[in-house]
């Protein structure tokens, strides 16, 4: 319980009042009653009673402004209406204010409401608010290999089986997305395209709480979580199964517990943080920038963290257990089930192959491979995706953000600009074709600075011109900026009406032959086989790595029919080439490969 403190106002200068003589209370007295109360009860009831006197200046002089900081004093508050410890009335406004604040502190924290308890409702409407936008635009059917969506056929099948993944494994998005298939109702391929629905809107409910720890008001903060969860490129994503809802998610999470540790300054706060940094690890790769945004954090707040032995020890041990779900690639792997994406280095069930696959395959060599001419090119690249997800005036808002954040706590912005500038630099050296999928950190960053420069231009208005009414005005502007970007990302996000993969299996079910063969590449036709149980006489071969298209046809046409998925002008020349005819079974979808005569 908080210490009683009561301070008696100065005496005015003038004629003084006579007051009636009273005997000094137990208070003022220091002394207990015979039979009276325990001390500590009779604050906590003086700060009970004074409860409804206190909630009217919670709204006022201490409450807090929906942009965000202190609200103003009412203009409505009479002088005089709080009694002073005495018991008497003092037409001192200053006076009263100071001992209604010394009630206040009289009101022990652990009576207190929770601050995450107190503003959840917020956080799950905004979280609600988007998660309705993903529902209604989610890709209803199993998928297949195409730029937008190259994994997501694939993980629907890895997720249903509890495969491994291909590239780095994601064993915590296999496990979790494995969860959703046991939903009653709706395909199986639809129910882990869900899972990334609830990821992403679970994404945008942290990161509300983000924003609130960094100083940003309600309105602000739902404005930053609302703008990153309706960007177009975190929404193409949460309509489709892939993995990198779950990755904001964790990285929300993982900047939430620093920033509560910045608060408390408790050790086991900082212990979780680091244990979420090592689960994130293990869902996407590229978590490892979180460390070095970490590290810098804790030695800007506090240095002397990084020299106590006994934390860093206790925090290792937490990354460490956090790296846990790597254990399922071995494990798995050496149970052999139906579909298992081995790298170069082999089956993950081996040391060189689980090493080779967790640190990205294949794909190593496309790493880093950009000298600095080139990089000023790209980043002309990044600024068109970053003008795509957030337009002009949210974007000069988030440098209004960033400028207000150092001012006030440049320890923020040393996190969130390690988390951006890394994770940039990583995406501008990484030579894929996806790549506007790896800038969604730097939006995740830039909408935490977006909510205070939002809060803050708005306040900046109420007090440039005091007027609540244009406050108010500036309020919708800001909301109108970040609504004007749905219509566009609702209509390149939008997957409602995908039903392509499906027509790909009905194809491959109806239009080929018994014991055939069907070249192809994506897992659509693995969907087909391993989760519905269909036409499991074809034999699916996937020559998209080796590139040998031709021979394995040739190959294959021992043993009966051969169908080709989607040939594509250079695999039809080379077929030619090499004396064969392709036949539409359907056409520009599914062709049977024979001999030309």
């Amino acid at each position: 319980m908080g210490t009683l403190e009561i301070r008696k106002p100065a005496p005015r200068a003038g004629k003084a009042r006579a007051v009636p003589s009273r005997p000094a209370t137990h208070y003022e007295s220091g002394r207990r009653p015979s039979g009276g109360i325990p001390r500590r009860s009779a604050g906590l009831g003086i700060a009970v009673v004074c409860r409804f006197r206190r909630k009217r200046l919670a709204a006022t002089e201490l409450g807090e402004s929906p942009w965000g900081g202190k609200a103003r004093v009412s203009k409505e508050r009479k002088p005089g209406s709080d009694p002073t410890p005495d018991g008497r009335s003092v037409n001192d406004p200053e006076a009263s204010r100071r001992w209604s604040l010394c009630i206040i502190r009289t009101v022990p924290n652990k009576d207190k409401a929770s601050p995450l308890v107190s503003e959840l409702p917020f956080a799950a409407g905004v979280s609600l608010a988007v998660f309705a936008l993903y529902a209604a635009t989610l890709a209803p059917r199993v998928l297949y290999y195409a730029p937008e969506n190259f994994d997501s056929a694939h993980l629907q099948v890895v997720a249903y089986v509890l495969g491994i993944p291909s590239f780095t494994g994601y064993p915590t998005y296999a496990m979790l997305s494995h969860l959703f298939t046991y939903i009653p109702f709706g395909e199986v391929a639809w129910r882990v395209n869900l899972a990334s629905a609830v990821f992403g809107a679970a994404a945008v409910g942290v990161l509300f709480f983000v924003c609130r720890k960094i100083g940003a008001g309600r309105f602000g903060s739902a404005v930053g979580a609302f703008a990153f969860g309706v960007g177009a490129t975190v929404w193409s994503q949460a309509v489709i199964a892939e993995v990198y809802t779950l990755h904001v998610l964790f990285m929300s999470l993982f900047i939430l517990a620093l920033l509560a540790w910045r608060d408390g300054r408790r050790s086991g706060v900082l212990i979780i943080a680091a244990f979420l940094g090592g689960l994130a690890m293990t869902n996407h790769l590229t978590s490892i920038f979180l460390l070095p945004s970490a590290i810098l954090f804790v030695f800007v707040v506090d240095r002397s963290k990084m020299f106590d032995a006994k934390l860093v020890l206790k925090s290792a041990g937490a990354f460490l257990f956090g790296l846990s779900p790597y254990l399922y690639l071995p494990v798995r792997a050496s149970m052999e089930p139906p579909l298992v994406d081995a790298g170069p280095g082999g089956n993950p069930a081996t040391l060189s192959g689980f090493l080779d696959l967790v640190s990205g395959g294949d794909f190593k060599g496309a790493m880093f491979v950009f000298g600095p001419v080139e990089l000023v090119e790209r980043l002309g690249l990044y600024a068109g995706h970053l003008i795509g997800n957030l337009n002009p005036a949210l974007l000069i808002l988030s440098l209004v953000g960033v400028f207000v954040v150092w001012r006030r706590d440049a320890a923020v912005v040393v996190l969130l600009g390690a988390v951006h500038f890394l994770n940039l630099g990583y995406a501008l050296e990484y030579d894929i074709e996806d790549l506007e999928i790896y800038f969604v950190p730097t939006y995740l960053a830039l909408c935490v600075f977006l909510s205070v420069g939002a809060g803050s231009s708005v306040r900046w208005v109420e007090a440039r011109f005091t007027s609540v009414r244009l406050a108010r005005l500036a309020g919708v502007a800001v909301a109108v900026a970040v609504l004007a970007s749905v219509p566009f990302a609702y209509a390149s996000a939008d997957r409602s009406g995908d039903y392509l993969g499906r027509e790909i299996v009905e194809a491959a079910a109806e239009g080929t032959r018994p014991d055939s063969t069907v070249l192809y590449h994506g897992r659509t036709l693995h969907y087909m086989q391993i989760v519905e149980g269909r036409r499991k006489d074809i034999a699916l071969e996937d020559p998209f790595y080796t590139e040998d298209w031709v021979e394995r046809a040739e190959d294959a046409l021992g043993r009966g029919p051969v169908y080709v998925l989607y040939p594509g002008a250079t695999n039809t020349r080379l077929y030619r080439e090499a004396g064969y005819e392709l036949l539409p079974v359907r056409e520009d979808m599914l062709y049977e490969v024979v001999e030309r005569r």
